[in-house]
């Protein structure tokens, strides 16, 4: 038997429309993938509803919110289940997500194609988010742009670069906030940063929570082989940014040579 194949279009709100054969199954199952070797335990079904002859349709409203993680598209027939295969995907509608305001909790959903050629979804879900725009590298500089969503930036905001080894050594940088007071600009040209993974977070105000720094705003699922920057020299180390698997922007410090 031929696997199945569902295509999917996500509009504006978030909501996505999967529509696959109607002569396959009675429902659609999404997975929220354990971690390894945990249980299977976030399940949600969506029901199948004929569309026109031959073809039919399953609709992901924007409400439920979804988990942040990944999750795997099924199809139900009885106790049965059978992982779906893409079909066309329309992510027209992400394309140019990150220019619109957003407010928090900001949940992002963005339907992929899995190494193993599967459909499949990844979600986002943040209190506040920090947008990652243009990361450039100069010479010696690196320079990145972002906007805050669900958040505002005061006079005291701060970016902080956080060795991930090591706890509780932190860089703090001063942003250049714009006229809006969400978008924001830094350089990073710190000689001094001890080699290894920095995360980059930004703290709106004193007190306030970190707010990670990332790129989540379009319709790049995984950007890590994606996004591949060149690194800045800056003295006896080299930072280079680079995306994580959760497209969270980090930087890499090793020594020059």
């Amino acid at each position: 038997m031929t696997t199945p194949r569902a295509g999917c279009a996500i509009d504006s709100q978030g909501r996505i429309t999967f529509e696959l054969p109607a002569a396959h199954g009675h429902g659609l199952l999404l997975r929220l993938r354990p971690k390894k070797g945990q249980p299977e335990e976030t399940l949600h079904v969506l029901g199948l509803e004929p569309v026109d002859e031959g073809r039919a349709r399953a609709v992901l409203n924007s409400d439920p919110v979804l988990a942040e993680g990944r999750w795997d598209v099924y199809l139900l027939d009885g106790s049965e289940r059978t992982r779906l295969r893409p079909g066309p995907r329309d992510l027209r509608a992400l394309v140019d997500g990150q220019w619109g305001e957003r407010r928090g909790p900001l949940a992002v959903r963005v339907p992929y194609v899995t190494k193993d050629g599967y459909l499949a979804m990844r979600t986002w879900l943040r209190p506040a988010h920090a947008e990652v725009g243009r990361v450039d590298v100069t010479g010696s500089a690196l320079s990145v742009t972002a906007r805050l969503h669900g958040a505002s930036l005061p006079g005291d905001a701060e970016v902080r670069l956080r060795l991930r080894r090591g706890e509780g050594t932190v860089r703090a940088l001063k942003p250049l906030v714009g006229e809006d007071g969400r978008s924001f600009s830094f350089t990073v040209d710190d000689e001094s940063l001890d080699t290894g993974i920095w995360d980059l977070f930004v703290r709106p105000a004193a007190g306030a929570p970190m707010i990670r720094l990332a790129r989540l705003l379009d319709d790049v699922a995984d950007r890590k082989h994606v996004f591949v920057y060149p690194g800045a020299t800056a003295g006896k180390i080299v930072v280079r940014p680079y995306y994580t698997v959760d497209n969270d922007l980090s930087l890499e410090v090793k020594q020059a040579g």
